[in-house]
């Protein structure tokens, strides 16, 4: 949601490059929504999805960083400084989905070699 309000203010604002970062994000949060609502990450397995979703979360808050910064210090008009106060607040909210997914990872990681080398051959 944060990120359809980001693009629409980019658009109505004088910073309109920056509108292709948001949509982007957007559309591959919805992506990933829908993957996960109708259970393609258990259909395919080859593809390890929280990592999909880990590297997401730790572009999107960078690159929501950074033009949020050029936003509010380079642009004047209201639409730009609102785009760029709900960048900061995207970039908040995709470090705590970043620290989330990540808990997720390495627990998953410790599983695959929690058990001694015997146990998994016999498995």
């Amino acid at each position: 949601v944060l990120s359809f309000i980001i693009f629409i203010c980019y658009i109505a604002s004088s910073a309109a490059s920056f509108m292709m970062a948001p949509l982007l994000e957007f559309l591959l949060a919805l992506f990933l929504f829908f993957a996960y609502a109708s259970k393609l990450n258990e259909k395919f397995k080859g593809l390890y999805w929280p990592l999909t979703d880990f590297l997401r979360c730790v572009t999107a808050a960078i690159i929501y960083f950074a033009i949020s910064i050029a936003a509010v210090s380079k642009y004047t008009d209201g639409a730009s400084k609102a785009a760029g106060v709900f960048g900061f607040i995207a970039t908040i909210v995709f470090a705590i989905d970043f620290y989330i997914t990540f808990n997720d990872l390495v627990t998953f990681l410790k599983q695959g070699t929690s058990s001694p080398p015997e146990e998994r051959k016999s498995d």
